[in-house]
């Protein structure tokens, strides 16, 4: 028996439909594909592309034609960088909420590890707060569990927009586990439901390749947890050391990443490139046996 059948946070949950915001997904075969909006000027792979209002609602918007199940809109990046202050983000984040709101039922999450911005995003439409923080901020999951949002728990280890240490660990696997599980308790003491949690081991963030590459391979031992697991893979630095690609070079990395989480049992996949990662994710559900093909006419006599 390995750790995560022996040292899980909670049992596996049986029933894996979820009602998420104005959808439902049943991640007992469906994947969801999760587009990246940055509202940021520094974002590390459109560098500043969508900053604009009204470039980030149309890049949102054009992702759900081209078939994203969610949007992950971001106003500050986690990475090192300079302080953004609380009523900056906000403006950032909150009218593009509000914008994708009013003209889609597609999923909204807000990339946020600030409780105050959490919930003026939900009050402004979001059904997601993808805290890659994991509860950096105390009073996050308390803000959450006062709304009907689902909360993303996602493991990285120093505080946001600061320089981080060199990573270390025993077991890199283990320790997200229990780094998750600590999280996953402090959620439900706060009053959030299992329906209401997704985890995320947090590739790249506080890890080095090698950390990330064996997250990849072991992912299923996060799964094993029993909550939709979020793999947030797409053109991570990871991919770019691996396959020896520059930033905007990472494509193909990045959906060879996707497809082989989705094998070891992840259920979201936040990716960039929408048009390539839908139409790897739905192959990948139809090889699985969950999807039909859209047509069939080779060989049907």
């Amino acid at each position: 028996m390995g750790f995560a059948d022996s040292a899980m946070a909670t049992p596996a949950r049986e029933n894996q439909v979820r009602r998420i915001g104005a959808r439902t997904f049943d991640f007992d075969r469906e994947v969801a594909v999760m587009a990246v909006i940055n509202r940021t000027p520094d974002s590390f792979f459109d560098k500043g592309s969508t900053f604009a209002l009204d470039k980030a609602v149309a890049a949102s918007l054009q992702a759900v034609k081209d078939g994203a199940d969610w949007v992950d809109v971001g106003g500050v990046p986690f990475g090192r960088g300079p302080v953004v202050s609380r009523d900056e983000e906000l403006e950032r984040v909150v009218p593009v909420v509000a914008a994708i709101a009013a003209a889609s039922d597609v999923v909204i999450s807000v990339d946020t590890f600030s409780a105050a911005v959490a919930s003026a995003a939900i009050a402004a439409g979001a059904a997601v707060i993808n805290d890659t923080s994991g509860l950096y901020d105390p009073d996050m999951a308390s803000a959450v569990a006062a709304t009907g949002a689902t909360l993303v728990l996602t493991h990285s280890m120093s505080p946001p927009r600061a320089e981080p240490p060199k990573p270390e660990y025993v077991d890199v696997v283990h320790d997200v586990i229990a780094f998750l599980r600590d999280r996953i308790e402090r959620a439900q003491a706060a009053g959030i439901p299992d329906e209401r949690i997704i985890v995320d081991p947090g590739h790249d963030l506080n890890k080095n390749t090698y950390h990330s590459l064996e997250l990849t391979r072991r992912l299923h031992e996060i799964v094993a947890l029993g909550y939709p697991t979020l793999a947030a893979v797409s053109n991570k630095d990871f991919i770019g050391e691996t396959i020896d690609r520059e930033q905007g070079a990472r494509l193909e990395g990045s959906l060879a990443a996707a497809v082989f989480c989705i094998v070891e049992g992840a259920r979201i996949i936040r990716m960039h490139d929408v048009p390539a990662s839908v139409a790897a994710v739905r192959m990948t559900e139809a090889i699985l046996g969950w999807r039909e093909p859209a047509w069939t006419l080779h060989n049907m006599g």
